[in-house]
């Protein structure tokens, strides 16, 4: 049976939600941002509020959300400033409502950071805050979650939009034939590269402050197994040669808790290939559902397929003279 966010009412949300907490709801709830799942403000009658997060069904697999539940909880106890999935009465931290999986958190508010000129102190204190992810990340595998490696998640990407329809036949083949001279460029680089737990999709907006703690870590939706330099580049304003300086304010607070491999440098532009790659696969996962349409109306067209195919062969050149 297929499942889909249309059957989740109100309804089902509040009776989640008290179930799972055993805290009665006001029977008011507030729909939040959210690009791929559906989350809610849900008021309760003791006066709190708690966030219910619905899971994008047939996006992951339960073990694969337990996984990312598992990892953030894990920083949690070590005092590593993220939002915990909170514990059911049954001690579970992930239910199911509608046929959709979900998990509670503590509802927190705080600004996103915006990283300043390279003198800001920022950078070291993001530094420190993914190197103490990162020393926990390193502590235990994620089975189920993707591993970001070029035969493997990057080679799972093309093939899902060359064979799912997606693009007409000349830009199928063309993108097929940047797929083969991309892997073949960026594969060795990645040979016996240390492999952890990540963020996965660590921008700056998803790092936000508040003045009583500090910086704190949000949304590991897309948690993954990979280098830990993946998490390092997407922080920065440009691409090493212009952002020189964030780095090295960077990886100075990192190495205060954890060695850096400065090597693993070399894979920037490579994982920033195999993101835009990875990001027109989630795209295309969704390119079917009405809201996407609504908010992506020339997704798919053949001007957008000329525009991403010069982009990704521009990045491939890029690469060949960086690797």
């Amino acid at each position: 049976m297929n499942i889909d966010f249309s059957s989740l009412t109100p309804e089902h949300v509040l009776d989640a939600v008290e179930q799972a907490s055993g805290r009665r709801c006001t029977g008011l709830l507030r729909p939040l941002p959210s690009y791929i799942n559906r989350v809610y403000a849900v008021e309760l009658e003791d006066g709190g509020q708690i966030v219910a997060k619905f899971y994008r069904p047939g996006r992951w697999s339960r073990a694969a959300l337990q996984d990312e539940h598992a990892f953030v909880t894990a920083c949690s106890q070590e005092e590593i400033p993220v939002i915990a999935p909170l514990r059911f009465a049954d001690g579970a931290t992930l239910g199911e409502a509608a046929g959709i999986a979900f998990a509670l958190f503590e509802k927190r508010g705080g600004r996103p950071i915006e990283p300043a000129d390279p003198g800001d102190a920022l950078w070291a204190r993001l530094g420190a805050l993914l190197a103490r992810v990162h020393l926990v990340g390193a502590r235990a595998s994620a089975p189920s979650r993707i591993t970001l490696a070029p035969y493997a998640s990057t080679a799972a990407d093309l093939d899902f939009l060359i064979d799912g329809g997606f693009l007409e036949a000349r830009e199928a083949a063309r993108l097929e034939s940047f797929g083969h001279a991309l892997l073949d460029v960026i594969a060795p680089a990645f040979e016996g590269v240390e492999t952890i737990r990540l963020h996965g999709d660590c921008q700056h907006t998803n790092v936000l402050e508040r003045p009583d703690t500090g910086l704190f870590l949000i949304d590991f939706d897309d948690m993954m197994n990979g280098p830990p330099v993946q998490d390092v580049w997407m922080l920065l304003p440009g691409r090493i040669e212009d952002a020189r300086a964030e780095l090295d304010q960077l990886l100075e607070g990192y190495e205060a808790f954890r060695e850096f491999d400065r090597r693993s440098l070399r894979l920037v532009e490579p994982l920033r290939a195999m993101r835009m790659v990875y990001y027109l696969a989630w795209c295309a996962r969704q390119s079917r559902d009405a809201s996407f349409l609504q908010n992506h109306a020339d997704w798919g067209s053949q001007a957008f397929w000329a525009r991403e195919l010069r982009d990704l062969e521009e990045q491939l050149a890029v690469i060949r003279e960086t690797v």
